[in-house]
């Protein structure tokens, strides 16, 4: 039994906000407030270890939903999908997609150059605030799609 439209936006729409705003409380809030904490190294490295973890179990379920929700919403519109240039909406939603699937693979590189212990501090606040960048991105066409024609 296929899911309907209105369930599986409300569902996208909500690991969106999840997802989005995880991000954000890391970009904005947790990067700032690190280099403030007057507790010793040893505690901030364990208590980033420990919020790493965590999140990461947490994105797992989020991004399955969000990209399952996503899937289920872009089959919705295949026809529109078929030609992406024939309306606002399609170009917009065919958009959306793209820097949906950027930023699936923005968190692959992280997740390797992690694992592969190449990741600098840099390079790891670079790619987050790129990252963050990709899903405004997506956020304003997402609104787009129903507010902006040509």
């Amino acid at each position: 039994m296929a899911m309907s439209y209105p369930l599986l936006h409300v569902i996208h729409l909500l690991a969106a906000i999840a997802f989005i705003g995880t991000l954000f409380y890391e970009v904005l809030i947790l990067a700032k407030v690190k280099p403030q904490l007057v507790v010793g190294a040893a505690a901030v490295a364990e208590l980033e270890q420990a919020l790493g973890r965590r999140t990461r179990t947490v994105l797992h379920w989020v991004v399955l939903l969000v990209y399952g929700a996503g899937f289920g919403l872009a089959w919705q519109h295949r026809q529109a999908l078929a030609d992406p240039f024939a309306s606002s909406f399609a170009s917009l939603l065919s958009l959306k997609i793209a820097l949906a699937v950027s930023v699936f693979f923005s968190f692959g590189l992280v997740a390797i150059l992690l694992r592969s212990g190449r990741m600098t501090p840099s390079l790891y606040r670079k790619l987050h605030w790129a990252v963050l960048a990709q899903m405004l991105g997506i956020v304003l066409l997402a609104k787009g799609m129903f507010y902006l024609h040509w």
